[in-house]
């Protein structure tokens, strides 16, 4: 028999599950009907794992990490935004590299 921890924690998986779906999908949706459902459904998704997580922290049922400390967190933005730099100017570079091949 299941114990009420067990169901909620299998619970918050299946929706972190159900999440990941529905970035997929939506991305890769064309329909723009079938991509606003599909955000309405993540939307609720979203809202029910907030609910269910907070429920499962006032049971002691999971422990989110400690929060991270501010000059940790301007790190990690640091790292993204010099990342986000670097893609972007490998693709300006592929295409620049592209065109020249279309001679």
């Amino acid at each position: 028999m299941m114990t009420e921890k067990d169901m909620v924690n299998d619970y918050l998986s299946s929706l972190k599950s159900s999440l990941t779906g529905y970035a997929s999908a939506i991305s890769e949706s064309s329909n723009p009907e079938l991509r606003k459902t599909f955000q309405q459904m993540r939307d609720a998704d979203e809202q029910r794992q907030q609910k269910l997580a907070q429920f499962a922290i006032q049971k002691g049922y999971y422990q989110p990490a400690a929060q991270a400390q501010q000059s940790q967190i301007q790190q990690v933005y640091s790292q993204l935004q010099g990342g986000g730099q670097q893609q972007q100017q490998g693709m300006q570079q592929g295409m620049q590299n592209n065109q020249g091949m279309r001679m």
